[in-house]
């Protein structure tokens, strides 16, 4: 067995409430930084009208494919290498897109990319979900988002906790207008984006 995420294991059941709702008319969900592949299974598994197909950097992908080999699903793609820095993602048009636990771990400047390479691959109408923490007007939701984002940039000083208004800029950008902004538990947020259609 690989790596695992007990948070991953906490939020999976929220998430999946609002993909429930949210992605009833979708058909190709491409997931990117799957991780362990926690979210990915089961989501798959309790969506099964989709093709979930994971991604995650190439460096990541091994523990990724030991962890979905053990637990096959007709819907789930065999998880492929992204970085979203690549020009080419070498991904065929997806109606939705879902990410969690990325943009804080990730460098400003492949957050823009990661939005650009969704403008190059979500097709007309298709929906952006993005899960985890943000900042609000200069401002933490929580005194516990504050101490986490002063943990990562001195683990690494170009992560950090996002500012909403700056990644709802980077979506805006790609024709992508904010349809849902939802409080989860353990003071994240779940975005989505819808583009025109």
């Amino acid at each position: 067995m690989g790596s695992y995420s007990e948070a991953c294991e906490r939020n999976k059941g929220v998430i999946l409430e609002l993909l429930l709702e949210q992605f009833a008319d979708r058909r190709r969900v491409l997931e990117i930084g799957s991780g362990t592949g926690q979210h990915a299974a089961y989501f798959s598994r309790s969506l099964p009208w989709l093709e979930w197909l994971p991604t995650d950097h190439p460096g990541q992908l091994v523990d990724l494919k030991e962890n979905l080999g053990s637990q096959p699903a007709e819907n789930l793609a065999l998880p492929r290498p992204l970085d979203v820095a690549w020009q080419d993602w070498a991904i065929d048009p997806v109606d939705a897109v879902f990410t969690a636990n990325t943009l804080h771990i990730i460098s400003w400047g492949q957050v823009e990319r990661l939005f650009a390479g969704v403008g190059r691959v979500l097709d007309e109408g298709g929906k952006l979900a993005v899960y985890g923490p943000f900042r609000y007007q200069d401002d933490y939701t929580s005194a516990s988002n504050a101490e986490f984002d002063q943990w990562l940039r001195q683990r690494d000083p170009a992560s950090g906790i996002r500012d909403f208004e700056a990644v709802d800029r980077l979506a805006e950008a790609q024709g992508l207008q904010l349809v849902l902004d939802q409080s989860m538990p353990a003071n994240n947020q779940l975005l989505l984006w819808q583009r025109g259609g």
